[in-house]
């Protein structure tokens, strides 16, 4: 115990030197130095060690003042413990090393939603719909989802030994996986339409994420991609400089991109865009959704702010301050709130956090503005209460809390009373099209393996396998309505027939089929005219 106590101190005066000197020793706004400060904080944790009834926990107490700290601050100041630093670091590098699967926990079972291209698991022939039983000899039936990870992840080069069941087989397949360094994609799917539309979407702002998206638009344009919809949805940001290098390519001249103010060192940095670029006269429309946040809203609200095109959807998050990460001696981290950022026209758009952690990050009830335009050809927006700003070609967009788009379009909805609420939760989907691919997939795969244009657009989900699916619903107990669940109907399908798509080709079919049913990007389709007049404008 006394030896840990001195590497603990050795631990906490490290850090307590290094922010003396981060921060120049500068006093608190109490009045008292931080030396006073730290000398209290030392005194109550030398108290709790020497006296409290049971033994502490030294170096939890300390993760947990630190935390209680940063909280004190604002939603986005931060701590990071080292294991949870290791995720982090994961999912911006864009690599992770394991054998290389996305999965879900389905009736307390493993089972993998596809093979990452490219991964160990695809070049051994592990394909969706596969139950992994066994980890190293031991059952890996009923493990806990946050489990998985720790178990199949591990050293580039190192073995781990699965056992299998396969939809159809009687005894288990067995495998020794060598893992190896997995891409994480942040462009889930890119395609182009029959008409020439173009649709990309992105889920994060990671390191890898502009090569990604110059790589995709490379396909669209050789495959004769005219106009082009970048989704954003639920994409929840990421790092500042990729927004910016990725807005770029859109934007012509030299123009303001976003800009950022540090009120405690008088500091302002502005980030421009570049002549040159292969896409500023590629018409553009982005969608965004409650979910879109940080580096999304930077994105969109440059877009937006030099009329290079039009934003639809609904309001985003509304985050609007610029944090840096401070790397600890053990592996651990926090993230600091340094600066707000603002997009060209001068909006800030982070939302008011003061009503505590809870209400700032729930996304139900939010006042996200009423469906139809935000936009005419008088430069003027609908009556509203946020302040207002004017564009590059002098419209005027809403500021305040999020980026309100250009036209708000709300999402079809589920009958919260119908039963299709608990049959997603439920995951029951996902259930009756493992079962269905079991019996059927061989024949949809001869049938339209090599023909997804046939699927997408003759392929229905039948009323008959629309019963079984209910019927199963109905065997889990969820209570279906049989009047209600009516127009809920054609989503219910859609996501049945998306679901089937991606069993059977993968992410981008996934999404061209889940897009015939979304109102939000059918409207999108719809408004590039009014996209290039905008854009015209400012030429």
């Amino acid at each position: 115990m006394q030896r840990q106590s001195k590497k603990m101190w050795f631990t906490i005066f490290g850090l307590a030197l290094g922010i003396l000197i981060g921060i120049y020793i500068q006093p608190l706004i109490s009045g008292d130095s931080i030396y006073e400060q730290l000398n209290k904080f030392k005194d109550v944790l030398f108290t709790v060690e020497k006296n409290y009834v049971d033994d502490v926990n030294t170096p939890e107490l300390v993760e947990s003042a630190i935390a209680g700290m940063l909280t004190k601050l604002d939603p986005h100041s931060v701590y990071i413990p080292a294991e949870q630093q290791r995720r982090v670091e994961e999912d911006f590098r864009g690599s992770f090393e394991g054998i290389g699967v996305e999965f879900d926990v389905i009736r307390d079972t493993i089972t993998v939603v596809a093979s990452i291209s490219g991964g160990p698991s695809e070049a051994l022939g592990i394909i969706s719909g596969d139950k992994i039983v066994r980890i190293d000899g031991q059952s890996a039936v009923g493990m806990d989802r946050s489990d998985v990870p720790n178990k199949l992840r591990g050293k580039k080069g190192s073995k781990v030994n699965v056992s299998i069941m396969r939809p159809g087989g009687t005894e288990p397949l067995e495998f020794t996986i060598t893992r190896d360094e997995i891409p994480l994609y942040t462009v889930d799917a890119s395609f182009v339409d029959e008409n020439g539309t173009g649709y990309m979407k992105i889920n994060r702002f990671a390191d890898p994420t502009y090569t990604e998206m110059v790589e995709h638009l490379e396909k669209l344009s050789s495959a004769g991609m005219k106009r082009l919809i970048l989704d954003l949805r639920g994409n929840p940001g990421g790092y500042l400089e990729r927004a910016v290098r990725m807005a770029d390519e859109f934007i012509g001249g030299k123009q303001k991109i976003v800009y950022t103010e540090s009120a405690r060192n008088n500091d302002e940095e502005v980030f421009w865009s570049h002549n040159g670029q292969n896409y500023e006269e590629v018409p553009l429309i982005v969608l965004v959704s409650p979910g879109s946040a940080s580096a999304s809203e930077i994105m969109a609200g440059a877009i937006q702010d030099l009329d290079r095109g039009l934003i639809v959807g609904e309001t985003t998050f509304g985050k609007g301050l610029v944090q840096k990460q401070f790397s600890l001696s053990d592996g651990s981290a926090f993230r600091l709130t340094v600066a707000r950022y603002y997009t060209p026209s001068g909006r800030l758009i982070q939302r008011p956090y003061d009503s505590g952690l809870e209400s700032y990050y729930a996304l139900a009830g939010r006042d996200e503005g009423e469906e139809g335009a935000n936009i005419d050809h008088n430069h003027d927006t609908k009556d509203t209460s946020r302040p207002t700003y004017k564009t590059l070609g002098g419209r005027m967009v809403i500021g305040g809390g999020g980026i309100t788009p250009d036209y708000i379009v709300k999402p079809d909805t589920l009958h919260s009373k119908s039963g299709s609420w608990d049959i997603i939760t439920k995951n029951v989907t996902w259930e009756y099209v493992e079962g269905y691919m079991a019996t059927n997939g061989a024949s949809l795969r001869s049938r339209y393996q090599n023909n997804f244009g046939s699927f997408l657009n003759g392929y229905e989900v039948t009323e008959g396998m629309f019963q079984d699916f209910l019927n199963m619903s109905r065997k889990k107990g969820i209570k279906i309505d049989d009047e209600l669940i009516k127009a809920d109907t054609p989503l219910l399908k859609n996501r049945i027939k998306s679901r089937i798509a991606r069993s059977i080709w993968g992410d981008t079919e996934f999404y061209q089929v889940a897009l015939q049913a979304d109102k939000q990007y059918k409207k999108a389709l719809t408004l590039f005219p009014e996209a290039q007049k905008i854009a015209s404008r400012t030429k």
